[in-house]
């Protein structure tokens, strides 16, 4: 059986149509089988919205993307900068796609990647967001964040979704064990938002 941590979804197509509000604003999104949480944005990913602090100029990725809430919602906040939205699963990115054109968004790109590797290469951000892949497994997961590490700006912020029963201790664990500064910012329905800054003065 796939799961959403795949290139390309074997199952039958079920497009269907969702709405979710953000800032008073109702963004649409198209989702499939296939793809992680298609009948609704899930909790997490909206906790990680509702949280996540992004100024208007600020050059942002979604990691992980799906079919692209997260990254849509920053691109409605940096308007003045620009969002990357990237994905393992085609269908997902596939789907971002149309929801970018849906949403009439023009400072946001999708790309088909397995976490950073079809970036351009030295591109650096001011802000990484994830709801990680975890059904991915542990590692998959750590890659995410070593590589958030790695594409940050000095000055940087990495965010991150995960419930506390799917790993959030080891997760702090180990952002603690990457980044200068680490704080648990949002805590709720057992989910926990994680903000990690990168200074490397300070490490």
């Amino acid at each position: 059986m796939d799961h959403y941590f795949t290139p390309q979804p074997s199952g039958e197509h079920e497009i269907r149509e969702i709405s979710y509000t953000f800032h008073g604003k109702e963004l649409i999104f198209y989702t499939d089988a296939g793809v992680f949480a298609r009948d609704h944005v899930d909790f997490g990913t909206s906790l990680l919205i509702q949280e996540m602090g992004i100024d208007e100029e600020d050059l942002v990725l979604d990691l992980g993307a799906g079919y692209g809430p997260i990254g849509i919602a920053a691109a409605c906040l940096a308007k003045k900068g620009k969002v990357y939205m990237v994905d393992i699963n085609e269908r997902a990115i596939g789907l971002a796609r149309l929801n970018i054109k849906k949403n009439r968004l023009n400072n946001i790109e999708a790309l088909v990647s397995d976490g950073v590797k079809e970036l351009p290469e030295g591109l650096l951000f001011d802000v990484i967001l994830t709801n990680p892949p975890i059904r991915a497994g542990k590692e998959a997961v750590f890659r995410f964040y070593e590589e958030a590490y790695e594409r940050l700006k000095n000055g940087g912020r990495f965010w991150v979704v995960i419930q506390k029963k799917q790993g959030a201790e080891s997760t702090e664990k180990k952002l603690k064990g990457l980044f200068s500064r680490v704080e648990k910012v949002a805590q709720a329905k057992g989910y926990r938002v994680y903000r990690a800054e990168k200074n490397t003065l300070e490490e």
